[in-house]
């Protein structure tokens, strides 16, 4: 499980270093991922292991629905394989910085099963406009013992 905020700026080249600590919460295996657009304009890290499964999942939706054809379309068209370099850089494409709104810097959080990476700003918007629901979904989640 991936948890964790983290604050970091993109080097001059795009590349963002995923934090010691995030690293720490992988898998010995999980060292390559799949780079690709997230939802609310953030960017997804998954692991290629976490991929693997979606990918599976993915598979049993139908093609019929245009909605459905135009969500596989994004999120794979958008996928580029990643392997941190030594120094635990990876780099990012234009196009996803485009999509998410990165310019410099960038908020990590673990997010489960994956690491999702925000525009520093469009994070603190998004945390701003939806802290409140943390609070409302709280209550019925910790009725099921959390």
């Amino acid at each position: 499980m991936l948890m964790g905020e983290y604050h970091h700026s993109l080097d001059d080249k795009s590349r963002l270093i995923i934090p010691s600590s995030l690293r720490q919460q992988l898998r010995k295996e999980d060292r390559e991922f799949i780079l690709t657009r997230g939802l609310d304009r953030s960017l997804f890290l998954y692991p290629l292991s976490e991929w693997k499964n979606l990918e599976k999942n993915l598979k049993d939706l139908s093609t019929t629905q245009s909605n459905t054809r135009a969500f596989l379309r994004l999120l794979f068209s958008g996928a580029h394989p990643v392997k941190p370099d030594p120094q635990a850089r990876i780099t990012l494409p234009q196009s996803l910085k485009d999509f998410a709104g990165i310019d410099e810097k960038v908020t990590i959080i673990g997010a489960f099963n994956k690491i999702e990476i925000w525009a520093e700003d469009m994070w603190e918007k998004y945390y701003q406009e939806k802290r409140s629901i943390y609070e409302e979904v709280s209550e019925r989640v910790m009725d099921v013992g959390i």
